[in-house]
């Protein structure tokens, strides 16, 4: 079979009509009966309903690199540990958004019985040991207050020092 093209049309535009024969004889060419093939097949032969032979072992052809396979079990480490954490979250939440002035004080009605007799028994202490020994400080006292201030400023960040002894 021989095909012929024919090149004139490279250098001029082809008029309406000829465009319309090439349009056909293209479609026509692809359309013959003998570059015809199936696209499909389908076997209507009947499948047997039990037998003897033995099943095709089928290789396994997927590929999962190792580190795919680390970063999926990663994943879903993270979603359940995140799980997790929310939660946690909701019940802590929960637990806030069901506080009452009675639950506040009923929690820490034993945290406040506990410094309120902490701070008696201090008291109590504190007296007892004032009670025992009274020192008297008497004599001349001298303070002595040096205040030198340095100050270099330059620029456009400066810094006082005050040193004070």
């Amino acid at each position: 079979m021989e095909i012929t093209v024919d090149f004139d049309h490279i250098t001029r535009p082809l008029s309406d009509s000829e465009a319309k024969a090439e349009a056909e004889r293209i479609i026509a060419e692809a359309m013959r009966p003998e570059r015809q093939f199936p696209t499909s097949f389908r076997d209507d032969t009947p499948l047997p309903a039990y037998g003897d032979t033995p099943p095709e072992k089928q290789d396994d052809k997927r590929i999962v690199p190792a580190w795919a396979a680390g970063i999926a079990v990663a994943s879903i480490g993270v979603g359940a540990g995140i799980t997790g954490v929310g939660c946690g979250a909701w019940l802590v939440l929960q637990g806030l958004a069901s506080v009452t002035l009675y639950g506040v004080l009923m929690v820490t009605l034993p945290f406040a019985g506990v410094a309120m007799v902490a701070t008696a028994i201090g008291g109590a202490f504190s007296k007892a040991r004032k009670s025992v020994s009274k020192t008297v400080y008497e004599g001349p006292v001298v303070q002595n207050t040096q205040i030198s201030s340095t100050s270099h400023q330059r620029g456009m960040f400066s810094r006082t020092r005050n040193a004070v002894r």
